[in-house]
């Protein structure tokens, strides 16, 4: 996908963005997942596609030599057996673009997930009705989205194209971030550190 593209809005941008053949097969995992979740509703997720019911099941994208799809694998350990063949080094699985992509796995994990993220659902909703309600947190008490550090013009910057939280900086590339208007080499520092401690990194870390 072209860097200087504007952020996609909906899968079907987002997959228009590459070469015929990586089209079809992230239409293909498309179709994958929306079989195994019909209720899941289409996003654009940190500039990936995603589908989300009770939140986001799963999120996929195209590199140059892979596909990758998030989160890591967890709660079921005959998937997460299977899913380690893939695994990268923070868990997220990657699949490569010189292989068979196993879309029998992908669906067994999204299928897993939709189970997961109702009962989880169900159990807030149970929860929701017996517990007290609490207190609004002040404005004080709302967590800056970026750290500390970064400076008013590489918020902007940030802000300017399409970034809002520190997550979905593991979409891009630091050259990427590296050329916004506004960005220096400490805001990116600081960036690099923080995804780090959140042990994660810049999509071509």
């Amino acid at each position: 996908m072209n860097s200087e593209q504007a952020a996609p809005t909906t899968i079907d941008e987002y997959i228009a963005g590459f070469p015929s053949e990586i089209q079809q097969i992230l239409e293909q995992i498309r179709h994958t997942i929306r079989q195994a979740a019909p209720d899941a509703k289409e996003v654009i997720s940190y500039r990936m596609p995603a589908f989300a019911q009770h939140g986001v099941l799963v999120f996929f994208a195209a590199f140059k030599a892979h596909i990758g799809l998030y989160p890591p694998v967890t709660g079921d350990e005959e998937l997460i057996k299977e899913a380690a063949l893939y695994a990268g080094p923070k868990g997220n699985l990657r699949f490569p673009l010189d292989q068979p992509i196993p879309y029998d796995l992908i669906s067994r994990i999204v299928r897993f997930r939709v189970v997961e993220h109702l009962a989880k659902a169900a159990a807030k909703q149970s929860q929701k009705k017996s517990a007290p309600k609490k207190a609004k947190a002040s404005p004080k008490q709302v967590a800056a989205p970026w750290p500390k550090g970064v400076a008013a013009p590489a918020q902007r910057a940030l802000a300017a194209a399409g970034y809002t939280h520190l997550e979905q900086l593991t979409a891009a590339t630091e050259s990427e971030l590296a050329a916004l208007h506004g960005m220096g080499p400490k805001a990116l520092a600081v960036l690099r550190a923080a995804l780090l401690e959140k042990g994660l990194t810049f999509a071509d870390g």
